[in-house]
């Protein structure tokens, strides 16, 4: 038994829940999936997979055994990435694991950029929302946090923004522009509803003043958990919503959307990096991280000169 190739088989067995899936994704017949798989078990002596007709899933053994797994051909990867980095250009999968509104309006605008400088390196990214993301599965993981995030991760930490308010420009042609916070409440107000937390006043700061705040208690238009759906709806000019500098940069640097009530913002937000591991970075990582936080702190710098 080939047993790296049966490791390999096993891991993409595990990530597509079908031995037929793990066949057509790496090439191999159905029945040599099938044959590698269960010469595998027999060497460990324990099944890894509980098999029905209708699904395949891993059995207790299955999931411990992956988690180190996936470790051990990582770290036969970078070392052969290792070995031949003097001969050949970057190269591989980068796995990314990122939230809905970081992978929109942060990832995407500058992945046909890093795709021409790095044209062997493919990107492969899981969007997905979690409580606890996985953080150990991915070569990296991008993180919306409040700017006094401290998880017990290796993060690095990419950029930190303000949280502003915007409108459409046809929304103030229409309902005119606030001049002070308290002009809120005659407006149409687009806010964000957590799940952990009741909808309260909206609490504005002063940005070059934090100890100074205001609550103002306005009725919303609108109230929902996710960001694209405000932003959305604050283009269409539905109303004033608030939004990171780094969402919204793009709209604001193409005139969709103006900030309103400038210098007060409701918050302060960081983007993280987590990294499974502080050894053995694949060198694929470091030039996307480097190039993810060179671009974001780039474009904060150019709205802020504007």
């Amino acid at each position: 038994m080939d047993r790296l190739l049966a490791m390999r088989v096993f891991e993409c067995v595990a990530e597509e829940n079908s031995f037929a899936g793990a066949a057509r994704a790496l090439g191999l017949s159905p029945p040599v999936v099938t044959r590698l798989v269960a010469e595998l078990e027999n060497h460990l002596g324990t099944r890894l997979f509980q098999r029905t007709t209708r699904r395949v899933s891993l059995t207790e053994a299955g999931q411990t055994y992956l988690a180190r797994v996936r470790q051990i051909l990582q770290d036969i990867d970078e070392a052969e990435s290792l070995a031949s980095a003097h001969t050949s250009e970057l190269s591989g999968r980068l796995r990314i694991h990122t939230q809905p509104v970081l992978a929109s309006h942060v990832i995407a605008p500058l992945l046909s950029e890093f795709h021409h400088l790095y044209p062997g390196i493919l990107i492969d990214i899981d969007v997905e929302t979690h409580r606890a993301p996985p953080v150990e599965d991915y070569d990296l993981t991008l993180l919306g946090t409040d700017a006094q995030f401290n998880a017990d991760l290796i993060t690095r930490r990419v950029i930190e923004s303000n949280v502003i308010l915007v409108a459409s420009p046809g929304y103030l042609q229409r309902k005119g522009t606030p001049e002070t916070p308290h002009h809120l409440v005659n407006h149409d107000n687009l806010r964000l509803s957590r799940p952990d937390s009741p909808l309260r006043a909206w609490r504005l700061w002063h940005e070059q003043a934090p100890d100074q705040s205001l609550e103002i208690d306005v009725e919303p238009v609108l109230i929902a958990n996710h960001t694209d759906t405000l932003l959305r709806a604050a283009l269409d000019g539905a109303g004033i919503t608030s939004v990171s500098v780094d969402i919204a940069a793009t709209h604001l640097q193409q005139g969709e959307l103006v900030r309103v009530l400038s210098p007060w913002i409701t918050g302060r937000l960081a983007m993280h990096a987590a990294l499974p591991s502080r050894k053995f970075i694949p060198q694929r990582t470091r030039v996307f991280l480097d190039f993810l936080i060179e671009r974001t702190r780039a474009q904060a710098r150019a709205l802020s000169s504007d």
